[in-house]
């Protein structure tokens, strides 16, 4: 188990300056987007207003955040298999207390994690013996390329000869997950495939690939988009073929995110023929719905619905943005309500507040009963790639044992138009 330290830090401003790809770049100004943490009659809240944006405050003292650690522990219980996973809205390199907090954390007895870190903090390499010296055992590192002119250029890293330096130390070491956002045309291709390669020689576990997005349906709904104009992100297709290709190509352990995973199926491992049989166990849909999702989401789900023998019951409904998590208010206004039927499930973590959906989803006139489902039906790359198959299956199971339930809680007949991919 995990417990998170964290040490604060706004983006941008606590890492060592903006990475010209960074989802926080130019943040504009949004209207609250409401969620599933707000209260009933109110639209905002810290999460969707605040916290959305990593509009934090700046670092916080290592006290503090050494406070919180025996606080968690206290409520967790000092357990053999705990780990204390440093992150932050800032990058944790770049804390000037890190030597500080994993000495003081080491002293608990705990290991560490250095959560997502690029490493830009990183003047002198040899830091990187003092932290493995304090404890750290693992550590999630956005490596961009091995190439320092192009880590220069696009992160901001003043240093990246010894960023780089640590890295390596770090995989030597310990355990270390790489990622990369891969930019056409600039650190994909055969750069890609140097860092890949160097990345396998110094002895990564693993590397997490993420596509580039630059458009308001692929997920920029904080104003901001396009991040950098003239840039055209992967497919989802190109990517897709992208991680199969370098997994086929590398002992390295290669995912990407939204997608895939190619050694376990993710996401959504039971839309596979293969696992078919895994569907018997789940419960028999006897309500009706529409599950609202992402684009990428809806073809996988309504393969497991048709395997499910239930899509006469429950049709899919695929908005236009990628993510279903960042669904939001104008997504909704876009339905064509023609298509769903009287009870709706959208994504457990939708940016829309549940009396704003139901509201928008009802001004037909036809009042509907809008609910939300799991948080998640699946894991993408950045879940997966410490995952077993059977992790996966297992995880997709519970969450579909979760939605069936509520399908069929909440679920209505009525005339519906399903949709097919």
């Amino acid at each position: 188990m995990q417990i998170i330290a964290d040490v604060g830090g706004r983006p941008g401003k606590d890492c060592g300056g903006f990475c010209k790809y960074c989802y926080f770049r130019n943040v504009g100004k949004f209207k609250p987007f409401g969620c599933k943490n707000c209260p009933p009659g109110k639209i905002g809240c810290k999460v969707c207003t605040k916290e959305i944006a990593e509009l934090n405050n700046g670092f916080l003292p290592p006290a503090f955040v050494i406070s919180n650690i025996q606080s968690s522990l206290l409520m967790y219980g000092h357990k053999k298999d705990v780990k204390i996973n440093i992150s932050g809205g800032g990058d944790v390199s770049c804390y000037p207390y890190l030597l500080d907090l994993t000495r003081e954390i080491n002293n608990l007895g705990l290991p560490i994690h250095l959560g997502y870190t690029s490493g830009k903090g990183i003047d002198d390499a040899r830091i990187a013996y003092e932290l493995i010296d304090n404890g750290v055992d693992e550590v999630t590192f956005t490596v961009f390329s091995v190439n320092p002119k192009l880590r220069k250029e696009w992160m901001s890293d003043r240093k990246p000869e010894e960023s780089l330096k640590a890295l390596k130390i770090f995989c030597e070491n310990i355990e270390v997950h790489c990622a990369a956002v891969i930019i056409p045309g600039v650190n994909d291709g055969e750069e890609l495939y140097k860092t890949c390669a160097k990345l396998e020689e110094w002895g990564a576990e693993g590397f997490i690939l993420m596509r580039f997005a630059n458009y308001k349906n692929q997920g920029l709904i904080l104003g901001n988009g396009p991040i950098i104009k003239g840039v055209e992100p992967h497919t989802l297709e190109e990517f897709s073929e992208l991680v199969k290709k370098l997994d086929k190509e590398f002992d390295l352990r290669i995912t990407g995110t939204p997608l895939c995973d190619p050694k376990n199926g993710a996401p959504f491992a039971l839309s596979r023929e293969e696992n078919k049989e895994f569907l018997k166990i789940l419960p028999k849909i006897k309500g009706e719905a529409t599950i609202l999702t992402s684009k990428i989401a809806a073809p996988y789900i309504y393969k497991i619905i048709k395997n499910l023998g239930a899509e006469d019951k429950v049709n899919v409904y695929p908005t236009k943005k990628d993510i279903g998590c960042l669904i939001t208010r104008e997504d909704l206004k876009d339905v064509d309500l023609s298509k769903i039927k009287d009870t709706v499930i959208i994504p457990g973590r939708a940016l829309v507040h549940d009396m704003e959906a139901e509201k928008i989803l009802s001004k037909d006139g036809n009042k509907r009963i809008v609910v939300r489902g799991p948080d998640r039906l699946s894991v993408d790359g950045e879940m997966s790639g410490t995952m077993s198959e059977y992790d996966v299956i297992e995880t997709e199971m519970e969450a579909w044992y979760e939605l069936i339930n509520i399908i069929n809680f909440y679920g209505l007949n009525h005339e519906y138009h399903s949709y097919k991919p």
